[in-house]
């Protein structure tokens, strides 16, 4: 038999994650953890989980992004304590881009995230 979270566990996993990450950073890296645009966060960060699943709240955008190809991202606290990490794709990742190849004095911009707590 496998297990699952009741939809209002999921929502209590979910909540508790994000909440560490008002005022925190988008880290957006090549594959070697090279940072190559930090997008902060707001306070707070996400809206509250539904079915599992939080919404990320506006994400301000970086404006002078270091260049590089991304590959991975890191969601850190305002002490930059890092609390999850994932992929970067143009598709089918856990951050979609419209391009992977970001140029030095870019401006990256995220229209939207959302964070799952697993069944």
């Amino acid at each position: 038999m496998s297990l699952s979270h009741v939809t209002a566990t999921r929502n209590a996993l979910a909540d508790l994650v994000v909440d560490q990450l008002d005022s925190g950073n988008l880290v957006i890296m090549t594959d070697g953890d090279v940072e190559i645009a930090t997008c902060p966060l707001a306070t707070p960060a996400f809206g509250d989980a539904v079915a599992g699943t939080a919404t990320a709240n506006a994400i301000d955008e970086e404006a002078s992004a270091t260049g590089r190809e991304a590959a991975l991202l890191k969601f850190q606290t305002s002490g930059n304590a890092e609390v999850f990490r994932g992929s970067v794709g143009t598709s089918g990742e856990g951050l979609s881009l419209s391009s992977l190849s970001i140029s030095a004095g870019d401006t990256v911009q995220i229209s939207s995230f959302t964070y799952s707590a697993s069944l």
